[in-house]
């Protein structure tokens, strides 16, 4: 599996960056391979990708979600699909930088992507860049969920402190 990761930063606060991420039902506004994202709980959500004529669909699982921090994610039924984990780190009050990891893998549209040298970061890095453009033409989040998620299981009235782990990787 090859992984890929990109940094963006936005000039939004930190929590308006974080809380217009997780309105999944916006991603095909900006991300030009989602053709439709269907959540069905708050930590699975059905995706629709594609390239032209071809499309695949996949469940989706927030392994790991802290408020302003993380979300990370598995493809549910296939382990050659996509997975991967977005953060969040406030800048100034105005300004976020956004992180975004990715692994590439498998006999599918991502282990294509994947497969050719440079263009799967190029690809995600365009996304990255058109969901800062979004959100700052935007102003503020359209939405967002604050819940927190640990192990794949929401956990409710969790104490502030409680809800952000310690990063799997560095930003910068």
């Amino acid at each position: 599996m090859k992984t890929i990761e990109t940094t963006v930063a936005v000039a939004v606060p930190l929590r308006t960056a974080y809380d217009q991420w997780t309105q999944f039902e916006t991603f095909p506004r900006f991300l030009s391979g989602v053709k439709r994202v269907r959540q069905q709980t708050c930590g699975v959500s059905v995706w629709v990708v594609g390239a032209g004529p071809l499309r695949q669909e996949f469940t989706v699982e927030i392994l790991e979600q802290a408020p302003d921090s993380h979300l990370v994610w598995r493809t549910l039924g296939r382990g050659d699909l996509p997975r991967g984990e977005v953060r969040f780190r406030a800048l100034a009050d105005d300004s976020t930088e956004v992180g975004l990891r990715v692994g590439l893998g498998g006999r599918n549209l991502a282990g294509a992507l994947g497969a050719v040298p440079g263009v799967a970061g190029r690809v995600l890095h365009r996304g990255l860049t058109r969901f800062r453009d979004f959100v700052e033409g935007l102003g503020e989040a359209t939405a967002g969920w604050r819940g927190t998620i640990h192990d794949g299981h929401i956990q409710p009235g969790m104490p502030e402190e409680a809800k952000s782990p310690t990063p799997t990787w560095p930003m910068g």
